[in-house]
């Protein structure tokens, strides 16, 4: 296959296009980033205000 008709997208972090990888195969709509180190340089998020992370509490 011709990497000109592999889909592609942006990085959310540098901004800078990057196409399909064979290793994105199983989870290419979760991919969001171009490489590694965009992905460590990424904002983290509080896992509070997503509401994972939580452990229920066991001790009511």
């Amino acid at each position: 296959m011709k990497k000109s008709l592999l889909p592609s997208k942006v990085c959310v972090v540098c901004g800078r296009p990057f196409t399909w990888r064979k290793r994105w195969a199983r989870c290419w709509e979760q991919v969001r980033y171009c490489s590694e180190r965009c992905r460590r340089s990424a904002p983290r998020r509080d896992a509070r205000q997503q509401g994972q992370g939580q452990r229920p509490n066991r001790h009511q």
